[in-house]
C-alpha cells in the first residue's frame, strides 16, 4: 500500500515506504529465480536470500569466482544475466579491479558490447515504448523509470531488487549516466547492456552526458577501464565508447511522458543566404546563432546526429548536447546554459509548450545530483532522490536521480547523505508517478578512485570546451 509523503517541493505525492538496503551480499550462490519479482526487503544484518525460486527446483548458480563464459548459442537467458549480477557483486568485495578479467574475460565483454551496440544503434534517436491499457496486454504492464546511477554497482542491485527484474510486463528507462565517479562503472554499464540484450523489447537505455569520450577521461571512467583490463584497457575503453555512440536520446512512454537526461533542445533555424539573380540550387546557409532560441520538436529530435564521442555545443547538430546537457529553470523562455557551457537553461513556460504541443503530462529528466543542485536558486535539493520543478497547467517536470549518497568519493567530510530514487508508472495512462526512495547500500566495499575527486571540477561546470574539441 502506498503512503502519502511530502514531495521535494512539499506537494502530497503516492509514495509507498522505501525498501530498506543491507549490508549482506545481494545473493544467494544456490538459488535463482525463473520470474522477475522483488524480494522481500531485508534489514541491517540479515541473512538476505536476493533471488526467490518461484516454482520447482531451483538451478544453483556457478561457482562465483568462476568465469563468465558467453552462451554457446549466442542466446542470453535470465539465469546467465542473474549470474553475472551475482558474480561482479561478488568480485567487488573479494577482487582487486586488476582481477576483473579473470570474472569477465575480454573475449566475453567484446560478444557482450557488440551484440548490444547492434540493437541499440538500429534504435531510434526517439525510443518509443508503446502501452495501450485498454488492451489486455496493457493492463498489467509497469515502467519503472532511473536516473543517474554513476557507477553505484550495489545500489543499481538494490534498486532492481526493489522495483522488480525486468518481465514481459515491467519495462525500465534508464536515464543516462551510467559510468563515472564510482568505482563500478564498468560492471554497472556492462550490468545493463545485459539486461538489453536479454529483454531489448523491454530494457531502453538512453544516453546521459557522461556517455562521452570528454567526461569519461575526466570523471574516472576511462581510468577504471584501464586498471581493470591492463594492456587491453584501450581496446575495451574504445568498444565502450563507440557502443555509447549508439544510445538513445529520449523516449515517449506510453505517448503521455517524455524522458531524456538533461530534458529539452531547441529548434534548429535555417536562414536562407542571399541569391544571386539567375542562380539555382544555391546551398542554404544554416546559422543556429543567428535567430532568437526557440523549442525544438520531436521530428527535429528524431533527425539529429547522435553517433558523436562528444555532442557539440556550437554548429549546426546543437539537439544531442541539449538533450544530455540542459537544466530547468524558473526563469521563464530558453538561454544558453553559461554555467555548463552546453547546452540551454529553460523555463516553466517552455515546459507548458512542450507538453501542451504533444498532449504530453510528464517531463523526466535527470542530470543533476545534491551537488548541482545546492548551487541552483529557485529549485529543490535532491535529498529524496527526486524533485518536481515546474508544475504548469499540462502537467510536470521531474529531476529524478537514482545514485543515494553521492558522490562516492567527496571531498568533504560532510556528505549530502541523499536518497536515491526510481519512479513507477502504471495503468490507465502511465502518467500518475509513484516515487520510490531508498538509501545507499551501507557499506560500501572498499575502493579506491579513478579521478581526482578532489581538485576535478565541480558538477560537470566550466567544461574545458578546447579540450572537447581535441577530443572528439
Amino acid at each position: 500500500m502506498s503512503s502519502s509523503s511530502p514531495s521535494p517541493n512539499g506537494a502530497s505525492l503516492s509514495s509507498p515506504p522505501p525498501a530498506s538496503p543491507h549490508d549482506d551480499s545481494f545473493f544467494s550462490p544456490s538459488a535463482e529465480t525463473a520470474a522477475a519479482t522483488p524480494a522481500t526487503p531485508a534489514t541491517a544484518a540479515t541473512t538476505t536470500t536476493f533471488f526467490t525460486p518461484v516454482g520447482g527446483d531451483p538451478s544453483p548458480f556457478s561457482s562465483p569466482e568462476a568465469q563468465i563464459s558467453w552462451p554457446a548459442d549466442g542466446s542470453l537467458t535470465l539465469s546467465w544475466v542473474l549470474d553475472l549480477m551475482s558474480k561482479f557483486d561478488w568480485a567487488s568485495r573479494n577482487l582487486p579491479p586488476t582481477d576483473f578479467p579473470t570474472v569477465l574475460p575480454v573475449e566475453v565483454f567484446d560478444r557482450l558490447v557488440l551484440t548490444a551496440s547492434k540493437i541499440l544503434h538500429k534504435e531510434p534517436n526517439l525510443v518509443r515504448v508503446d502501452l495501450d491499457a485498454d488492451d489486455d496486454s496493457g493492463k498489467d504492464c509497469r515502467v519503472v523509470v532511473v536516473g543517474d546511477v554513476h557507477g553505484q554497482l550495489h545500489d543499481v542491485l538494490h534498486l532492481l531488487n526493489s522495483a522488480g527484474f525486468p518481465s514481459e510486463n515491467r519495462f525500465f528507462v534508464f536515464n543516462g549516466d551510467y559510468v563515472d565517479r564510482g568505482a563500478w562503472g564498468l560492471e554497472t554499464f556492462l550490468l545493463l547492456l545485459a539486461w538489453k540484450v536479454f529483454m531489448p523489447e523491454r530494457v531502453f537505455l538512453l544516453r546521459g552526458n557522461h556517455e562521452s569520450k570528454y567526461c569519461t577521461s575526466v570523471y574516472g571512467f576511462e581510468q577504471e577501464v584501464l586498471t581493470k583490463y591492463g594492456d587491453r584497457g584501450k581496446h575495451v575503453y574504445r568498444k565502450c565508447l563507440g557502443c555509447f555512440e549508439g544510445l538513445p536520446l529520449a523516449s515517449l512512454i506510453a505517448g503521455r511522458v517524455y524522458t531524456a537526461h538533461g530534458g529539452l533542445f531547441r529548434s534548429k533555424p535555417v536562414t536562407p543566404s542571399k541569391r544571386s539573380k539567375g542562380k539555382k540550387n544555391r546551398r542554404i546557409n544554416s546559422n543556429p546563432e543567428v535567430s532568437s532560441l526557440s523549442l525544438g520538436s520531436l521530428e527535429e529530435l528524431s533527425k539529429a546526429r547522435r553517433s558523436v564521442l562528444d555532442p557539440p555545443w556550437e554548429g549546426l547538430n546543437l539537439i544531442p548536447g541539449d538533450v544530455l546537457w540542459s537544466d530547468p529553470s524558473m526563469t521563464p523562455g530558453l538561454s544558453p546554459n553559461t554555467e555548463r557551457g552546453i547546452g540551454l537553461l529553460w523555463g516553466p513556460d517552455r515546459t507548458e509548450e512542450f507538453l501542451k504541443r504533444y498532449q504530453l503530462k510528464l517531463i523526466i529528466r535527470s542530470h543533476e545530483g545534491p551537488d548541482a543542485r545546492e548551487k541552483r536558486d529557485g529549485l529543490a535539493g535532491m535529498d529524496e532522490g527526486y524533485t518536481i520543478d515546474h508544475v504548469v497547467e499540462s502537467g510536470r517536470l521531474i529531476t529524478l536521480f537514482s545514485a543515494p549518497d553521492y558522490p562516492q568519493f567527496q571531498a568533504t567530510q560532510e556528505r549530502y547523505n541523499n536518497k536515491g530514487a526510481y519512479i513507477i508508472l502504471e495503468p490507465p495512462n502511465f502518467d500518475n508517478p509513484t516515487f520510490n526512495s531508498f538509501e545507499a547500500v551501507t557499506p560500501r566495499p572498499k575502493a579506491n578512485p579513478y579521478y581526482d575527486y578532489q581538485d576535478v571540477i565541480d558538477s560537470d561546470e566550466e567544461l574545458d570546451l578546447a579540450a572537447m574539441v581535441s577530443e572528439t
